[in-house]
């Protein structure tokens, strides 16, 4: 029988998983297409005052498509560092369902405020028809700490 190599979540392991969660600029998006092929992007990324995950994006973006299925997808959120080996950074990965959030939405006009204020550039688009909010509801994830301490989340 092999050992379960995923330690018990701990005030450590959370605080490493906030700090990457509000820190992150961009992510990793992985979804799957229409035909079953993986696909994956970077997305710009941040989280709404919830600490729910969300990005903008467009339209004419081909993960898009794939998102509003509604089927499962991932975000890795993380960067190496400068120096060392990139497998010893931290990183997150969240598999998620999207949800989208329309226009029309009662809390629309706070996440953009929110998104807006977290990731001002934004501002040049944001506003556009093709432009969407997405955000995602985390089913679990996984954590990696650094060499040795992997998490489930």
């Amino acid at each position: 029988m092999v050992k379960d190599p995923f330690r018990e979540l701990d005030d450590e392991a959370r605080a490493v998983m906030d700090g990457l969660l509000e820190t992150a600029t961009h992510a990793a998006l992985a979804v799957v297409r229409e035909d079953g092929t993986p696909s994956v992007t970077r997305v710009a990324f941040s989280v709404d005052k919830d600490r729910v995950p969300v990005i903008l994006i467009s339209d004419l973006s081909l993960h898009t498509k794939a998102l509003r299925s509604g089927r499962a997808c991932s975000l890795l959120i993380g960067e190496p560092g400068e120096k060392g080996d990139p497998l010893t950074h931290p990183r997150l990965t969240l598999h998620c369902v999207p949800r989208f959030v329309t226009r029309e939405d009662a809390g629309y006009a706070g996440l953009r405020a929110w998104y807006l204020e977290r990731r001002p550039k934004v501002k040049l688009h944001v506003d556009f028809a093709d432009f969407n909010f997405v955000r995602f509801e985390v089913v679990d994830g996984l954590l990696n700490a650094g060499f040795g301490k992997a998490y489930r989340v």
